[in-house]
């Protein structure tokens, strides 16, 4: 197998789309160049510069790290074509006019390398026809890939090869998705918007049809079919202001233009209330207007039937609300089908009209069950696919339920289920794979090289694979933690604790698994099985079992417990075996703290690190704040430390969390050999080999080093910016409580500038501190107010 590498990434078409797929190739280091077409005044490549600044300005941040938008490389159509040349792969990103592209194409074929991929990101355009007039060789390397809106974040691209595309191109492609910029990839036809799009905007008609017949108002149908039903917190109708009613116009008019013979082609209509919409300039959110609109720091919705905006914020029924609690997804579909409440009928409705669809339409826009099911996971936010619910549901009951539904003509239209549904089946997902109705059997997953790279790969319901919860040999196993192994030197942790909070339970499966480790392996990585599927790597310590402690001995009986976290760290930190943090997800408080204190750490590129315990009124405890003191002594080598402190110091007394793994290398929380991974699911692999790696080179431990502080001078200097930002107003005076005592660590104490201390010192500053804070009434107000709300309490 000879090697795909990308040196370079050549972006054609700097709209929304455009600039962030380069901004996102920019985050995974691989050179880019963002063309667009040559400004009319001003310089020359003045689109794509406004483009680039813009970047910097989107939330979510479609870069990692908001000063790498000046390494995007800015090029335009007429001087700077030949740069196409040293480029591996070309992505077409611009409007949705096949005649645009077309001339676009006439363009720059002729500068493209001989052995480069030419790729177009449309959402729904004919890959085929956008081929039409290629020479045979470039259509051989011509496909489709689709991004999803926002292209960091999300982790569908569909791969669309044509007839002519060759099949080792597309491997090539979907490994440097894969592993590269971290994506999940998915196959599809070449149908009119593919598979997402199609099945999704499909869905979103359904919904707008049969919330107008059952006389639901938008927030109402937003409450029912978002975080409710495991799908976008958005819903339907704030999802469509998001994207843009012009595009959803535009995806919906393809389906209309092109789907002239699918039986569900009268559901594609573009609705009324859209259309008036888009005629008013209404286009969403990124018009302050759409299906809502904010109105100081109110959000009104439209009304259908008045035609103007009117106070939103309305909710599901509570009967339906419980119904969909129901954690039994058989009794689930059965309530919502027998209800009378017409919330619950329509919910049905959309749920029947849904398995309708991809039970019609699967042969012909898919291979099979599973594209489909990833395609709306990973593109439209459900946490389950629709094949997986209608399976878990009881198949055949719900075949025939939608049978009868179209039977009775209460269905969106009259296509029978096709015959496989009802072929004895329980389902469309097993063991041996997702059913393909072309092939008729079941196919299992691709076998490419970059899928031995995910341990676990995203799992199927039905499939019944191995997952990371009971795979492996377990070592030992109690309600907090499972030592495992899969037979390759590496002993894995995994946290078994809601959201993997550390408390006692956690603390012994720490110290036990190093000492088996030492004893019987390589090394030993903490990796928690939900990772990859939006999890986190730890959310600090369990405030939730001090409490008993507390109530019972006061904050004196707490630090017994402060004093055993630190050790357990510190354990990690002198473990004569490689430790390695496998770190996805939120690492807050002492989850950061105890990344802090292994000898790596392999961090998705979705990792939002930060000391945070000043939300709740105290300061870090697990060591935080001595390995700042640490790191800035080492890093100084005999300059200034408080240069080196500053950041450490403004990051843990502000609370500041990185808003990715990029960001948390400049902070500080990663250190600049850390490695940064772009798909969730191979991290576990990554930190074995880095673990083993480590080990095979002749691991040790750091000796244990005397430190540099700055004592009661750095204190001093601390403090004369905190006194600032008190009486400015910007921190409020328990903050600057909290502020002072961070400083007093960090600095080492009440000790002369140039002292030296050992790590216990710090250490035990730390912990006194924290234990003073728990007998303070405004912290007491802070722990209470997030224990109730969740949200921290300013003081």
């Amino acid at each position: 197998m000879s090697n795909f590498i990308v040196k370079k990434v050549a972006v054609l078409g700097a709209g929304v789309m455009g600039a962030q797929i380069a901004a996102h190739c920019l985050n995974a280091k691989v050179p880019v160049v963002l063309f667009d077409l040559p400004a009319k005044e001003g310089p020359k490549n003045g689109i794509v510069l406004r483009a680039i600044e813009n970047l910097k300005k989107l939330s979510p941040a479609p870069l990692g790290n908001k000063d790498d938008a000046s390494l995007i490389e800015v090029a335009n159509y007429e001087d700077n074509l030949d740069v196409l040349a040293g480029c591996d792969l070309i992505i077409e990103a611009i409007a949705e006019r096949m005649d645009w592209k077309h001339d676009l194409y006439k363009k720059v074929a002729p500068h493209i390398a001989p052995n480069a991929i030419f790729a177009s990101n449309t959402s729904g355009l004919s890959i085929t026809a956008l081929s039409e007039g290629f020479d045979a060789e470039l259509k051989a390397r011509f496909c489709g890939v689709h991004f999803f809106n926002p292209p960091r974040y999300m982790h569908l691209v569909e791969l669309i090869p044509t007839a002519t595309t060759k099949p080792e191109i597309l491997d090539q492609l979907e490994g440097f998705l894969a592993t590269t910029l971290g994506k999940g990839v998915v196959r599809a036809k070449d149908t009119p918007n593919f598979i997402a799009n199609r099945v999704g905007v499909f869905g979103i008609l359904s919904t707008v049809h049969q919330a107008d017949k059952f006389g639901l108002s938008v927030d109402v149908v937003d409450d029912l079919t978002g975080a409710k039903l495991g799908r976008a917190k958005s819903g339907t109708f704030r999802t469509a202001d998001v994207v843009g009613l012009d595009t959803m116009g535009h995806v919906i008019k393809t389906m209309q233009d092109n789907l002239k013979d699918d039986p569900f082609y009268g559901v594609y209509a573009t609705p009324p209330l859209l259309a008036k919409l888009v005629e008013q300039g209404a286009l969403g959110q990124k018009a302050g207007a759409g299906f809502y609109k904010k109105v100081g720091k109110d959000i009104l919705r439209i009304d259908a039937a008045k035609g103007e905006y009117v106070t939103g914020g309305g909710k599901a029924d509570e009967l339906v609300a419980r119904i969909l609690k129901d954690k039994d997804p058989v009794k689930r579909m059965k309530t919502l089908r027998e209800s009378t409440n017409p919330q619950a009928q329509f919910l049905w409705a959309i749920f029947r009209d849904g398995f309708h669809y991809i039970a019609v339409h699967m042969e012909s826009i898919a291979d099979n069950a599973r594209d489909i099911d990833f395609a709306m996971r990973w593109g439209f936010g459900w946490s389950v696919g629709p094949f997986e619910i209608w399976q878990a549901a009881d198949w055949k009951q719900i075949a025939g339920w939608v049978k009868e539904d179209i039977d009775a003509g209460k269905a969106l239209c009259n296509a029978p289920l096709p015959a496989w549904v009802f072929d004895g089946r329980t389902g469309v997902h097993a063991a041996d794979g997702s059913y393909s109705p072309a092939k008729k059997a079941n196919v299992a997953r691709s076998t490419l090289p970059v899928y031995e790279r995910q341990v676990f790969r995203a799992p199927l319901l039905g499939e019944g694979v191995a997952d990371g919860k009971t795979a492996g040999t377990t070592v030992f196993e109690d309600d907090s933690v499972r030592a495992w192994h899969q037979n390759d030197d590496v002993l894995v942790l995994s946290f078994k604790t809601k959201m993997h909070v550390i408390g006692p339970g956690v603390i012994a499966g720490l110290n036990k698994a190093v000492a088996e480790a030492e004893k019987n392996y390589k090394g030993l990585v903490l990796w928690h099985a939900d990772a990859a599927e939006g999890g986190a790597f730890s959310a600090g310590a369990d405030l939730q079992s001090m409490l008993p402690l507390f109530m019972s001995g006061g904050a004196k009986a707490i630090e017994p417990m402060v004093a055993e976290l630190q050790q357990a760290f510190m354990g990690l930190k002198y473990a004569s075996v490689p430790v390695v943090a496998a770190v996805a997800g939120l690492a807050l408080g002492g989850g950061c703290e105890l990344a802090l204190h292994t000898a790596k750490r392999v961090a998705s590129i979705e990792s939002y690190i930060g000391l945070v315990e000043v939300g709740v009124g105290l300061i870090p405890a697990g060591g935080g704040l001595k390995e700042a003191a640490v790191r800035a002594a080492n890093d100084a080598k005999g300059n200034d430390i408080l240069q080196f402190l500053k950041t450490s110091f403004l990051n843990a007394a502000t609370a500041n969390v990185s808003k990715s793994a990029l960001q948390a290398k400049s902070m500080g929380y990663l250190k600049a050999d850390d490695v940064i991974v772009f798909n969730a699911y191979e991290l576990l692999h990554v930190a074995k080999v880095e673990a083993r790696a480590m080990f095979d080179a002749g691991y040790r431990p750091p000796l244990k080093a005397q430190i540099a502080v700055t004592g009661r001078y750095g204190v001093a200097t601390i403090m004369a910016q905190l006194v600032n930002m008190r009486d400015g107003g910007f921190i409020s005076a328990h903050d600057y409580k909290l502020g002072t005592m961070i400083a007093n660590i960090v600095c080492g104490g009440e000790v002369e500038e140039g002292s030296v201390v050992n790590e216990q010192w710090l250490l035990d500053l730390e912990r006194k501190a924290f234990v003073e804070l728990l007998n303070n009434p405004k912290t007491q107000e802070r722990i209470m107010g997030m224990m109730q709300t969740g949200k921290p309490v300013r003081n």
